[in-house]
């Protein structure tokens, strides 16, 4: 039997990590999220916070589904120019597939605690969301927005995310109580915290490597990262003799691997790790497709 493409079986999955993220984020929402009344963040909380304006001042109920597609349009013809265009047809997708999920799956309802709804909800949406991370997708709203200012700027987009969310739940306490904001708040910075613990594309990390075999360590972070490093001659004071420390800045994801085959080519390497919070220059970062 002929071997299926490789670039089909990474589609496959994708697709199949998509599905999962937003199953998984639709049964949140049915669950956690309305049982407890709370905001999720992004475009999705945005939704939920309209449908509740425009009911109590119209009487209509518009459909969560209906409108988180609406919502997530403009973002994604705007991703799909700037970001990748198969990158914006997975996340097309996740949102079009928690827009029909949401509507026909069932709500259950785990717990009447607001404060373990916001907890647990926040791990599973933050979770959820990983996974569509995992697939190089979204779920789409002000996650193509942080991706964009990620890659564009070499900052964490989340940042942004925060302060979207920030307003929209401002504008919730002012209009129905601070209570919900406020538990909607943890909500959303357990998400977060979910997310950058489990998401580690844009993070990176400054390396020195002190080492005896400086051409081979970098040649290995060239072929492993895409970019160089730097050498600067030095002096090891223990035993007084020459060594060579190698500067790099790699991205988080990247970091086991070479940690580890750093100590494979040079058993007494001394490598000190650092996190970076800020980079400017040219940094070599894989591009959604």
């Amino acid at each position: 039997m002929a071997k299926q493409p490789a670039g089909l079986k990474k589609d496959i999955l994708r697709i199949l990590l998509c599905t999962a993220a937003a199953l998984i984020y639709s049964l949140n929402i049915n669950s956690f999220v309305h049982t407890g009344g709370l905001l999720p963040g992004g475009f999705s909380g945005l939704s939920l916070l309209l449908i509740e304006i425009i009911r109590d001042s119209t009487g209509v109920t518009i459909s969560y589904g209906v409108l988180y597609v609406i919502l997530n349009s403009i973002p994604a013809l705007l991703s799909f120019r700037l970001i990748g265009k198969r990158f914006t047809i997975f996340s097309v997708y996740t949102i079009v597939m928690v827009s029909i999920l949401t509507s026909v799956l069932p709500s259950y309802v785990i717990t009447y605690d607001t404060l373990l709804i916001s907890i647990f909800g926040g791990i599973i949406g933050g979770f959820s969301i990983c996974l569509c991370l995992f697939a190089r997708a979204t779920s789409g709203g002000m996650d193509f927005i942080s991706i964009y200012v990620s890659e564009k700027f070499g900052i964490d987009g989340w940042q942004v995310v925060l302060i979207f969310n920030a307003c929209v739940l401002t504008v919730d306490g002012f209009l129905y109580g601070w209570d919900k904001a406020l538990y909607s708040i943890i909500f959303q910075f357990v998400t977060i915290q979910v997310i950058d613990g489990l998401y580690k594309r844009y993070k990176k990390n400054t390396l020195f490597i002190v080492t005896s075999h400086p051409e081979a360590i970098t040649e290995l972070i060239s072929r492993t990262t895409g970019h160089g490093s730097t050498d600067i001659m030095a002096i090891g004071t223990y035993e007084n003799k020459p060594r060579t420390l190698v500067y790099s800045v790699v991205g988080s994801e990247d970091l086991p691997h070479l940690t580890k085959k750093i100590s494979e080519i040079d058993s007494s390497a001394f490598v000190n790790v650092i996190r970076t919070e800020r980079l400017a220059g040219r940094f070599s970062l894989p591009p959604n497709d």
